[in-house]
């Protein structure tokens, strides 16, 4: 089967070497990204929980060790609200968006390039098809014998259909990882908007509970 595979990539002449380097930039892309989000992800819903639990019972700095404990976007931004408690509502609010700000481009980090590929892709296997094409036509109007015209036009659509299958390949596994990457990335970024607005209103809600200290401590 692999010889089958390398022969239809010789054949499709030199776009295909093109493709196969969007393909392979797409590839890494989906990889990086995948391991990158799998690391992001905690269960929010428990994590959140425990935090409410620790803000009644007014242990801050329980809550703050619970946060640093947790290697993800959304605990380092809780994070930093909490290390702020001590401060008024505005300036615990400040420095949640400027944690956000840092992590919140992270997780959408080059993810828009797998739509940039996947149009590359297409557009290279258009490319190859249009030369194959342009090949295999002008053995027709050629001078050379039925033979010669034979074997050339077989080889010019031989490569304009390589080229037309091996970039839409390309551009359909781009296009499959960006929709899930993305589909991540927004579940994310939602789970993460709604979880601080969460911590904020229990810090609002129970400022009188906290026991300060604990922001104290760990600013020191």
């Amino acid at each position: 089967m692999l010889s089958t595979l390398g022969e239809h990539y010789v054949e499709g002449g030199f776009a295909m070497h093109i493709i196969a380097l969007f393909l392979l930039l797409s590839i890494a892309i989906i990889v990086e990204r995948v391991v990158y989000l799998y690391k992001c992800s905690i269960n929010a819903d428990a994590f959140i929980a425990t935090l409410q639990k620790c803000i009644l019972a007014g242990d801050l700095a329980r809550a703050i060790k619970l946060c640093s404990a947790q290697d993800a976007p959304l605990s380092r931004i809780i994070k930093a609200g909490l290390m702020k408690v001590n401060r008024s509502d505005k300036e615990v609010q400040a420095a949640m968006d400027e944690t956000a700000l840092k992590e919140l481009p992270r997780i959408e980090r080059r993810t828009p390039y797998l739509g940039l590929l996947a149009n590359l892709t297409m557009l290279c296997g258009l490319f190859g098809t249009v030369v194959g094409l342009i090949g295999a036509f002008g053995a027709v109007g050629s001078g050379a014998d039925a033979a010669t015209k034979a074997l050339v036009l077989a080889a010019g659509i031989s490569e304009a259909m390589n080229c037309t299958a091996f970039g839409l390949l390309s551009a359909i596994t781009a296009l499959i990882g960006f929709a899930l990457i993305n589909g991540k990335t927004q579940s994310l970024l939602d789970e993460i908007n709604s979880a601080t607005v969460q911590v904020m209103n229990l810090v609002v809600n129970n400022r009188s509970k906290i026991n300060l200290s604990g922001a104290e401590a760990d600013a020191a």
